[in-house]
């Protein structure tokens, strides 16, 4: 399979160099016909591939929690992305074979094999597997003549035609079904830009959708006639007015051992000077004035900084990484250290790199912020822990992973 994947990429890649301008109307048209049907092909080679990895564990044995984490890193999907093959591949793999065998003939779109699966599964709970069949195939023919959405605007009554004595009461489970599918593909996320800023990103399930209008709507009003925000702003100014006000309770849970709360790193000189800057325990600088905004209704929280920018060790000798030792290892690694994991610090434990137990202290240096799975992980599994030359944690695989056994580091927490 490698050798016929690299004789495949040769040709595509030919193609990819191809003057397209110089192809009559339509060969320019057949062209993309045909580019299209190789992209539907390969993706039932790449469902296949990634049952495969799915079933045998390798996202695990890689050190990864689950096969979506572990696509994330090998294949720089976004986590929903990667669910969603994950998903599509267990689906084709255990279903109706016939949606593999359309996608691989080029017939259906990825999306199509998906609203097909989802469709086939909801008729053979209620019908049987005959009818489930039977809409496969019908929903095939119909998949040249609609888009993924119209298709399954058509799913949604396919019992009419292949279960017309139970249609009716079906109707309700497929109903039951999107609910199902809306709460499987609720997520938000959240991308960093280069400039500390956040693009959320999302689909919310109906119920959460209710929720976040009633609390944002009363807050997106213009304030007054001279209020010139448009909308997007806004809506944007109302969300960090929530939050303010959720910071302010006392019922949000402690991560960590530490109550919800922000934390911004500043020199001493500059907190003399009615504080200058600042930087959050997230990397980004804050503007004088917003840290000074955020002192006046905010606990300061001290970490010392030595003259190189180094976290020196606070509190006292004990077992538990808590309280200031715990808020100066969150500012050395900013959250999960293992390599490719972007948990952030609050979901994370402090373990020790040389065991307590073992007699290892409960200092800065012997101290490195893990995600619960890596944790176990790392108790588990042949890594080996250290920190480096400039202070920072490295990962050293075991030689079954890596030969070379070349120290890792994460990136996804790095700002220099």
């Amino acid at each position: 399979m490698v050798e016929e994947l690299a004789q495949a990429d040769d040709a595509i890649a030919a193609c990819a160099d191809a003057a397209a301008w110089a192809l009559p109307e339509h060969a320019l048209i057949a062209a993309l016909d045909a580019a299209h049907r190789l992209q539907q092909r390969l993706a039932a080679v790449t469902l296949t591939l990634i049952r495969e990895v799915d079933g045998r564990g390798t996202a695990r044995t890689h050190g990864a929690s689950t096969t979506a984490v572990w696509l994330r890193e090998r294949l720089r999907l976004t986590i929903p992305a990667a669910r969603r093959l994950v998903d599509l591949a267990t689906a084709l793999d255990t279903g109706n074979p016939g949606i593999r065998r359309a996608l691989a003939d080029g017939h259906l779109s990825l999306d199509q094999a998906r609203v097909i699966s989802d469709t086939a599964t909801t008729v053979q709970a209620t019908a049987g597997t005959q009818a489930a069949d039977k809409a496969v195939s019908l929903l095939t023919d119909w998949a040249s003549q609609f888009d993924p959405t119209h298709l399954r605007k058509l799913g949604t009554r396919i019992l009419d035609h292949v279960a017309p004595d139970i249609a009716d009461a079906a109707a309700q489970a497929a109903l039951d079904a999107e609910a199902r599918r809306a709460a499987r593909d609720r997520h938000l996320t959240l991308s960093e830009q280069t400039d500390g800023r956040l693009r959320l990103t999302g689909t919310l399930d109906a119920e959460t959708a209710t929720l976040f209008r009633a609390a944002i709507d009363p807050l997106t009003a213009p304030s007054g006639p001279d209020d010139t925000r448009p909308p997007g702003q806004r809506r944007h100014d109302a969300l960090a007015d929530i939050c303010r006000l959720a910071l302010r309770t006392t019922e949000l849970p402690e991560h960590g051992g530490d109550p919800a709360q922000i934390v911004v790193t500043t020199s001493y000189d500059a907190l003399t000077r009615q504080l200058g800057t600042g930087t959050l325990d997230t990397g980004l600088n804050l503007t004088p004035e917003a840290a000074r905004r955020l002192a006046c209704d905010a606990t300061i929280l001290p970490a010392v900084l030595g003259g190189a920018g180094q976290v020196l060790d606070v509190g006292r000798q004990r077992r538990l990484i808590t309280g200031p030792l715990r808020r100066a290892l969150v500012l050395r690694d900013r959250g999960c250290a293992f390599p490719g994991c972007d948990r952030p610090p609050r979901w994370c434990d402090a373990h020790h790199i040389h065991h307590w137990a073992n007699g290892g202290p409960t200092s800065l240096g012997n101290a490195v912020l893990l995600c619960g799975h890596h944790h176990r992980h790392v108790h588990q599994a042949d890594w080996v822990v250290r920190l480096g030359d400039d202070g920072h944690p490295e990962f050293i695989p075991p030689a079954w992973l890596d030969p070379e056994q070349l120290p890792r580091r994460n990136h996804y927490h790095r700002r220099t």
